[in-house]
């Protein structure tokens, strides 16, 4: 791991804790909402299989109302009589697939579902400071990690709810666990409390949250069902909403390594949370961000822990804390904290700087279960890690010219590191928390020919084929500019 630490200038002696200066890709199906007449009228139909026939023909025929959301979701959780078998919620999903719903049944659906299980609560002196961030996933997205300690640093509340990586793209989850003893796997109350006293929690979604969504995924994911807007917005924003949110960011990426290849779906899917969200009475922006190249510069789990901990201490890459004081930004000026954006964005970029940040980070893995002990040195971290195995094997590649870095291909290093077992190709598959990709060249740095480009972590030996990949993924040419990965902001 030498080549990391000498990437970011530690020393195997340094505290963590010490001064500071100051300062899956998606093809959404068309026509998604061209369904936009209501009827009131009310079903006197009680049998469910006659039931889910009548509402299909509804949204088939543009004819949805608020009876028809409730009787699916009802359909979708009854443990009694009511409940609908898989091949009658199915009709109605592939219904919603083909047709679309008009947005404000989306945002009843989004609705519905949330009130179908538990919701967290709040003391009303604080609840209007309680937010959230959600992204659709990316190569090194590693934002929220350093971003929800930040907030809460900054007086804000964070029961933030993640999920695991599936396919080329990693989850927060996947990464908080390569910290040993981190337990994401909290109780609905320990999660209130944890937030109360230290402002922040970074769980898994728990049994009883959104149990209507939980059924629904499972059938579209094995029906073919899930690439439907409607759908992708209910499913996200109804868990964000069950956490009783005053304020929202929602990081929607395209670009060869987004979900959303394509910037007009990525666009219509950030206006669709937004309006669902918004049904839900919370006040949502979305900021659309581009993934073609990766996010920082590390692609794991591990290593990308220890670049969420480099940001924290003021130190991380530029890309990623503009990410992270963008979106924090935003959020302390929607819940009224601060006066303005750039205020805000100041304040998140302080608190990575003067060490509260990192502190609150700390704290919160601590409280979920993590030895203090982890964080007295990098020595401790990269050996708790797993970084100094010595069965971990570091392969470095070189220039094979000389110029400017022009382009470094996100989707093709991380189906590499997909390949080393950094990620699941199943829901089922384990992961390898310290394989990896370290890149150590930025976008538009002079290289020279020979020059190390990319650190790979890996077990036993590289193939050929994979070294291939991976040095095929950097482009060099004439010189060239860094561009924000910002591209716009909506709502």
């Amino acid at each position: 791991m030498m080549a990391y630490l000498g990437h970011h200038n530690w020393t195997p002696t340094t505290s963590l804790v010490g001064p500071m200066s100051k300062y899956s890709r998606i093809s959404l199906v068309v026509g998604q909402w061209s369904n936009s007449n209501r009827n009131t009228r009310k079903s006197t139909v009680s049998d469910p299989t006659m039931r889910s026939a009548e509402i299909a023909r509804n949204i088939q025929r543009g004819e949805v109302d608020e009876s028809d959301i409730h009787d699916l979701i009802q359909g979708v959780v009854s443990r009694d009589g009511g409940r609908w078998s898989d091949e009658e919620v199915v009709n109605v999903l592939q219904s919603i697939f083909e047709h679309g719903l008009e947005p404000e049944n989306t945002g009843r659906l989004t609705a519905g579902m949330m009130q179908s299980g538990e919701i967290l609560t709040w003391p009303e002196e604080w609840r209007h400071l309680v937010v959230d961030k959600h992204s659709t996933g990316g190569v090194g997205d590693k934002v929220s990690i350093p971003l929800a300690p930040a907030l809460a640093a900054c007086g804000l509340k964070v029961p933030m709810i993640s999920g695991r990586g599936l396919g080329h793209t990693g989850g927060t989850l996947d990464k908080l666990e390569s910290i040993p003893g981190f337990n994401v796997q909290l109780q609905t109350k320990s999660i209130q409390d944890q937030v109360d006293e230290i402002g922040v929690a970074m769980v898994g979604q728990t049994e009883d949250l959104v149990p209507a969504d939980r059924r629904m995924y499972a059938l579209r994911d094995v029906t073919g069902t899930v690439a439907s807007l409607p759908l992708i917005t209910s499913s996200i924003v109804s868990k964000k909403a069950a956490e009783s949110l005053s304020a929202l960011v929602l990081d929607v990426k395209h670009g060869r390594a987004a979900f959303m290849t394509e910037r007009e779906d990525a666009m219509r899917l950030a206006e669709a949370m937004v309006s669902a969200a918004t049904h839900c009475g919370i006040h949502t922006r979305a900021i659309l961000t581009t993934m073609d190249c990766p996010l920082g510069s590390a692609i794991g789990n591990a290593i990308e822990i220890v670049e969420s901990i480099e940001t924290l201490r003021g130190n991380g890459p530029s890309d990623l804390e503009e990410l992270v004081c963008a979106q924090g930004g935003a959020l302390l000026e929607m819940v009224g904290i601060v006066e303005d954006f750039e205020s805000g964005s100041i304040a998140i970029l302080d608190a990575l700087h003067d060490g509260s940040a990192l502190e609150r980070f700390i704290e919160m893995a601590v409280t979920q279960g993590v030895d203090p002990l982890v964080f007295e040195s990098e020595h401790m971290l990269y050996r708790s890690l797993g970084l100094l195995d010595p069965e971990l094997n570091e392969t470095e590649l070189k220039c094979n010219s000389e110029g400017h870095v022009i382009h470094i291909d996100a989707l093709a290093l991380a189906l590499v590191a997909l390949d080393l077992g950094a990620g699941r190709k199943e829901a089922t598959d384990t992961i390898d928390h310290a394989v990896g990709i370290l890149v150590e060249v930025d976008i538009g740095e002079s290289v020279n020919y020979g020059q190390t480009w990319v650190t790979i972590h890996h077990r036993g030996k590289l193939s050929e084929d994979l070294i291939s990949r991976v040095q095929n993924a950097l482009e060099i040419g004439n010189e060239t500019e860094p561009e924000s990965r910002i591209d716009t902001w909506i709502g």
